[in-house]
């Protein structure tokens, strides 16, 4: 991995590795399909007028709105509204621990499908001692309740879903030659049909205007939604769906630092040793080279 794509891997852990506050904090004023259709309008709010500033061309043809539509589905509406649904009855560490899962989820899927086949013992060894260390640094044993429950499971499934969409929009958008910001837009801007549509249908509670729910909602829209996409549009472009998300393991690290640093948290013995075996399995990971696509 070249230093550009190292730097897009580091803003998108903290764009995302915060998205877990910022969902649990949203979820006081918001139900979870309110919260995922603001966060998606938002998001496609801020690509849109970039788009058309920069006049690049809008995707063409049923085919490539047929699966922006899919990734939509699987990258943004399900897997969003699942962490939703999951953290209202579990801890945002809980959440963020699972969510590290997708990675090996990513593997497998790529390995099925026939995308990335050639998962080396390097990038194998690398997964799974990133995946340890999000072990260490959570020690989910302490809350093997909340992982077995319902939102534990929702969580999971999330998680399996962003696996599945790497895969599925490395196969089949990324490679298309359409620009990253166009892809990005395209894909939010149909997620967000998809939620506007099941808003009636949702049942959701009043609207509480709080603060910090409204400010919760508007980082997750604006950063970790509008900006985020592109970077990770490009960089499943550039290295590969599985070598891509492996910024998943990199979100339990950013939670550490960030606690550390702006809430006076002391790092366990557990959580550092655990942050330093995540960035051990990333640096392998990305060593092991571009994955073949056959």
């Amino acid at each position: 991995m070249n230093k550009a794509n190292g730097v897009r891997l580091a803003l998108l852990a903290l764009l995302w590795g915060s998205s877990f506050l910022w969902i649990k904090l949203a979820l006081r004023g918001f139900s979870p399909v309110q919260l995922v259709f603001l966060r998606l309008l938002l998001g496609f709010a801020v690509l849109a007028p970039i788009v058309m500033l920069r006049r690049l061309p809008v995707p063409q043809g049923i085919t490539v709105w047929a699966h922006l539509f899919v990734a939509a589905l699987i990258a943004n509406a399900v897997p969003y509204v699942l962490f939703g649904i999951g953290e209202q009855t579990v801890d945002s560490s809980v959440a963020g621990v699972l969510n590290a899962t997708t990675p090996l989820w990513t593997v497998v899927v790529a390995y099925l499908a026939g995308t990335d086949r050639a998962v080396t013992f390097l990038r194998a060894g690398g997964i799974a001692l990133g995946f340890l260390g999000t072990i260490l640094i959570f020690s989910p044993w302490e809350s093997a309740g909340e992982i077995a429950s319902p939102g534990g499971l929702a969580c999971l499934a999330a998680s399996a879903s962003y696996g599945v969409s790497y895969v599925y929009m490395g196969r089949f958008l990324a490679g298309r030659g359409i620009a990253p910001l166009t892809l990005s837009a395209g894909q939010l801007g149909a997620a967000t049909v998809l939620l506007a549509l099941a808003l009636p249908v949702s049942g959701g509670q009043a609207i509480t205007w709080r603060v910090d729910a409204v400010a919760s909602v508007v980082v997750l829209g604006v950063l970790g939604t509008g900006a985020a996409y592109v970077l990770n549009y490009r960089l499943i472009a550039d290295v590969g769906p599985t070598a891509a998300s492996v910024v998943t393991y990199l979100l339990p690290a950013v939670a550490v630092v960030l606690g550390a640093v702006f809430l006076a948290e002391t790092p366990t013995a557990a959580m550092v040793g655990g942050t330093v075996l995540v960035l051990a399995g990333v640096l392998l990971t990305q060593r092991a080279g571009k994955p073949r696509r056959s």
